[in-house]
């Protein structure tokens, strides 16, 4: 007869769960930049985001008056949609490399001449405040700027804060004159 091959020493234990994957949020950032070739740093940009950010809309570009800091050459500003994976500080990280890449000083001017600035605005319905990042963007309601590009893909969208509609802050907010449309898509 032959012979039972002896018991395992140890039972075997069945596998460990693995975590979900975390779902993918819905992230609108804000792009901008007013040194070089303006159009082909936010093209650039946008590319680069692909690591980050599963694009899926694109505002039309804007040719903008510069705010804050006036002495400076006109803006190009746009908006995207698109999903993360990322957590929001990994986000922001992700974002100041492709500025860093792109020729951004990060100790430059505040609020001056750059090569290309991309901004969370919203993360999903993400509320937020930290010394290196706030969710919803703090000035966003003050930026015609940034709400009549975010409005071109996200008019319904509720600012978190403010409980506004993105289109009903653009239309409330002042020096919409100085945002001209320049181009449907980049």
């Amino acid at each position: 007869m032959a012979e039972l091959p002896p018991p395992p020493s140890h039972p075997s234990s069945p596998p460990s769960p693995q975590p979900s994957p975390r779902p993918p949020i819905t992230v609108h950032l804000a792009l901008g930049g007013n040194l070089g070739d303006r159009a082909a740093n936010l093209a650039e940009a946008i590319r680069r985001l692909g690591t980050a950010v599963e694009i899926d809309a694109q505002s039309a570009l804007y040719e903008t008056a510069p705010m804050y800091v006036t002495d400076q050459p006109a803006f190009l500003n746009m908006a995207v949609r698109g999903t993360t994976l990322l957590d929001p500080p990994a986000l922001l990280s992700a974002l100041k490399e492709i500025e860093a890449a792109l020729g951004r000083d990060q100790g430059g001017l505040r609020f001056g001449p750059r090569p290309i600035d991309i901004d969370i605005l919203l993360y999903a319905d993400t509320v937020m405040a930290t010394p290196e990042l706030e969710i919803p963007h703090p000035r966003m309601a003050e930026r015609a700027f940034v709400l009549c590009p975010l409005a071109d893909i996200a008019a319904d969208a509720v600012h978190p804060l403010l409980g506004q509609r993105i289109d009903a802050l653009r239309d409330a907010v002042p020096g919409r004159e100085t945002v001209l449309r320049i181009a449907e898509t980049l």
